[in-house]
């Protein structure tokens, strides 16, 4: 039997997993393999290893501006960070 911790961390996972799939891979290569789409884009199981999980989040929170034109810049809520970091953690 799943605790209760796990079952809300597999729902956050799966929500960051559906926002990831919906916003993001289009360009980023989302999962545990495979190469981004868009060749400049990291793919996200390799995003911990450059950024720290804190500075991710901040980043989420603010609105993630890049230095390349085609990303459209995001702002998410505080549960959609808290899923998206989830998810990247799932997969690292």
């Amino acid at each position: 039997m799943m605790s209760h911790t796990s079952f809300s961390q597999e729902g956050r996972i799966q929500r960051g997993f559906i926002f990831a799939q919906t916003n993001c891979s289009q360009c980023h290569a989302i999962g545990r393999y495979g190469e981004s789409p868009l060749a400049e884009a990291p793919p996200f199981r390799t995003l911990q290893a450059r950024y720290p999980v804190e500075d991710l989040a901040e980043a989420f929170a603010e609105g993630i501006t890049t230095g390349h034109p085609s990303m459209p810049e995001f702002q998410l809520d505080a549960a959609q960070i808290n899923d998206l970091i989830a998810y990247l953690k799932s997969i690292q």
